[in-house]
């Protein structure tokens, strides 16, 4: 059986969910193939506030790549770099994503998978989980552009000790390493992802918008020009704004739509 990513609506929050039952949700090319697709379809989508991105079955984010796939997808180096061009298409489909995204993790979170976690905005994870890219084990290494998440989230020196033990570590170290924001128990794990949803969606999703995209602007060494500087007060022109200050003066809750 090949695997699967579903997008369910409830509401304004959407979720993405990795789905291979068989192999704790690692994930093969058809669910790259469904993940791209599912990220159009959200980019396109104005009425969703948030996207949560979980693993089926609540055991598992997804330990990684689904390594049968090995012999027939990527036996070689042109294969290889097809298929890295698969994922980085989907990864870097993820980080762009207008919406914010929540990485909802349960259990292992390794590899790919750590790298899927990694593409999202927040991460917020069970104290049973897991995290590592024991990829040497396999006699491959981390593609640069899913080892740059690691590096840039984590930090040089810390990507350097992921990579070269391989190690799989608890989520305190995880977040130690700043791969995770938050470690709750088992028991609060639901009802966490749900507050932060609630918190997310009670904001202006303009803001969102232009949050996410000012953060990954930053992070680029490049001056700030003047026009993206100037993108920063167009805010004052939209409804959103305005419904916004009217509503804190009438003390009342805002009525945003996104315009």
């Amino acid at each position: 059986m090949v695997g699967a990513v579903t997008l369910n609506r409830e509401g304004v929050v959407a979720t993405l969910t990795l789905t291979n039952p068989d192999k704790l949700n690692a994930v093969d090319k058809p669910m790259w193939h469904d993940l791209i697709g599912h990220l159009a379809a959200l980019e396109a989508d104005e009425s969703v506030r948030v996207v949560v991105m979980r693993g089926a079955g609540g055991r598992s984010f997804s330990p990684g790549a689904d390594i049968s796939e090995f012999a027939s997808e990527r036996d070689s180096p042109d294969q290889g770099a097809a298929y890295g061009v698969l994922m980085d298409e989907g990864l870097d489909g993820l980080r762009r994503l207008r919406h914010p995204v929540i990485a909802a993790i349960n259990g292992p979170c390794c590899g790919i998978g750590l790298a899927l976690a990694l593409a999202c905005d927040l991460r917020i994870c069970t104290d049973n989980s897991r995290f590592g890219v024991p990829v040497s084990r396999l006699g491959i290494s981390m593609a640069l552009p899913e080892l740059k998440l690691v590096h840039d989230i984590a930090g040089g020196p810390a990507a350097m000790e992921i990579l070269l033990e391989g190690r799989v570590f608890d989520a305190a170290e995880a977040k130690d390493k700043r791969l995770v924001h938050r470690v709750v128990s088992n028991d609060d794990f639901e009802s966490e992802i749900v507050a932060t949803c609630d918190r997310i969606a009670a904001g202006a999703p303009l803001a969102a918008t232009l949050h996410k995209r000012f953060v990954h602007r930053l992070s680029n060494p490049a001056p700030l020009t003047e026009a993206e500087i100037a993108e920063c007060y167009e805010c004052f022109g939209t409804e959103d704004f305005r419904e916004g200050y009217r509503a804190f003066l009438d003390k009342r809750k805002p009525v945003f739509k996104g315009r």
